[in-house]
């Protein structure tokens, strides 16, 4: 047979599907074709759906980077082509003068609130890294913009003012790709409910028991923070 109708089972009405068979080939092996055939359309759908997943990371990474070299200084613009390179998107050109910025710790910026409280911020993955995971004790103050690529930023007490908190977010929110926005939101919570994934890439973490405010940066408030 070159063919066949057969019920077919996802037709509401008890349609029928005609289905195209090899004449060489006998009833068994026919089936067994069209199943190695789903078999192999099956793997393919769920590689495309994780290879999907991967690049909707990549697109989420890639745009924090962007916003990173938006607001970096030359020092910071060094460890992000370090992070490139350790991530294999970039090649070592110069590896032995590397070794020693590869063991460097990365230096934070400082910032100190009205009420005297310091207020540290990572300006790039390495530093945001090196801040919420190694620097800020479990009781200490995180913010980040939520929902939106930008700095970490940690208040060095465990009571901060509301004060202090919505100074740090007004940095959290000028470091941000929302620097020109208004009413950014930004989230904050205490540094034992921020998590890094097994895994993720530099500078992504998971946080609850969050709180939100609601700011615009401004950089008359950010250079006072600094001086």
């Amino acid at each position: 047979m070159k063919e066949i109708e057969v019920i077919n089972y996802y037709d509401e009405n008890s349609g029928t599907v005609t289905i195209p068979l090899n004449p060489q080939k006998t009833p068994s092996e026919n089936a067994q074709r069209f199943f190695t055939r789903y078999q192999k359309s099956k793997t393919a759908l769920l590689m495309a759906s994780e290879q999907l997943e991967k690049a909707k990371e990549e697109v989420v990474y890639f745009d924090s980077l962007l916003q990173q070299v938006e607001t970096a200084s030359t020092k910071d613009i060094s460890e992000i082509r370090e992070e490139l390179i350790e991530g294999g998107y970039l090649r070592d050109r110069h590896k032995k003068s590397n070794k020693n910025s590869k063991n460097a710790k990365p230096i934070l910026e400082k910032y100190t609130s009205t009420d005297g409280t310091e207020i540290l911020v990572g300006k790039n993955n390495k530093q945001n890294d090196y801040l919420t995971n190694k620097i800020a004790g479990k009781d200490e103050i995180w913010l980040h913009t939520k929902d939106i690529p930008g700095s970490h930023v940690v208040i060095r007490s465990a009571n901060p003012s509301d004060e202090t908190i919505l100074e740090a977010a007004q940095l959290a929110a000028y470091f941000s790709k929302a620097r020109n926005s208004s009413s950014v939101p930004v989230d904050f919570t205490q540094i034992r409910h921020v998590k890094k994934p097994s895994g993720a890439k530099p500078g992504y973490v998971i946080y609850d028991h969050q709180q939100t405010v609601y700011v615009t940066p401004e950089e008359d408030t950010v250079l006072r923070l600094k001086k």
